[in-house]
């Protein structure tokens, strides 16, 4: 029997190459992302290359209604989610006093309170079944804090303290949770972002495909924190024993360059 992998954030970057990935699994999709032509290009594609079913419902999680009506059209429509892939998310440059509130807003609506309220939607039928796999997107920005991108960097650090914490509460359910940590990918973030990828050459920037395979595979395992890359695994292993003045120093020299 065919699964059901439900992907927000799914018209670009990592969201399109984790449909993609599960698409080659012949697992069905419900596609969720604000831009709904894009939606559709990716679902023509992916149906040229697929005998799977895939449904387009657009939504702008930074509206707090979104998740509700997510939950709603899948009981609706009798669609049952194995695979919840909490992608969308987005980050800001700029000082904090000086950043516009209002996208802070959102972003704290779509990095967090959108992925929380999708996971707990959906994961009492996942226990119910014993079944089912939880991937939540943070980023290494989740282990310091962020200068520059105080509100973002904050976000992921709830994301992955959330993920973790779920995680442990599940075992022994049949149901996993995992959070994708990736360092700087190809994606649209860095234009949404306001600043340029060229910042981050000495670390790599890594494709999304590569990114979404390698979170794939986690989530599939059960691995619960995933950091993708090498260099980022030893970054992250440095921080751990260098002084938060310092840590705080290096990211804002990065940001700023």
């Amino acid at each position: 029997m065919s699964k059901t992998a439900l992907i927000t954030g799914a018209s670009s970057g990592l969201g399109v190459e984790f449909a993609k990935i599960h698409a080659g699994h012949g697992d069905n999709l419900v596609l969720i992302a604000r831009r709904e032509d894009k939606l559709n290009q990716l679902k023509n594609d992916l149906l040229n290359h697929h005998d799977i079913d895939i449904v387009v419902f657009p939504q702008d999680l930074s509206n707090p209604e979104s998740t509700g009506n997510i939950r709603d059209f899948c009981n609706d429509n009798d669609i049952h989610i194995d695979y919840l892939i909490n992608n969308a998310g987005f980050g800001g440059y700029g000082y904090f006093h000086e950043t516009d509130a209002g996208r802070y807003d959102n972003m704290m609506k779509v990095n967090m309170l959108a992925l929380t309220r999708l996971t707990r939607a959906f994961l009492p039928d996942m226990v119910k079944c014993k079944s089912g796999r939880i991937l939540n997107i943070a980023s290494t920005a989740a282990f310091v804090p962020g200068p520059m991108q105080a509100v973002y960097y904050a976000s992921k650090a709830y994301v992955l303290s959330f993920t973790e914490a779920v995680a442990n509460e599940l075992q022994g359910t049949g149901v996993s949770a995992t959070v994708l940590c990736p360092g700087a990918t190809r994606t649209e973030f860095f234009d949404v972002a306001g600043f340029d990828e060229s910042s981050f050459k000495l670390m790599g920037v890594a494709s999304a495909k590569s990114c979404a395979e390698y979170g794939y595979k986690s989530m599939m395992n059960g691995k619960v924190v995933a950091i993708h890359g090498f260099r980022n695994k030893l970054m992250l292993f440095t921080i751990r024993f260098s002084p938060r003045w310092l840590v705080r120093r290096i990211v804002r020299s990065m940001q700023q360059q």
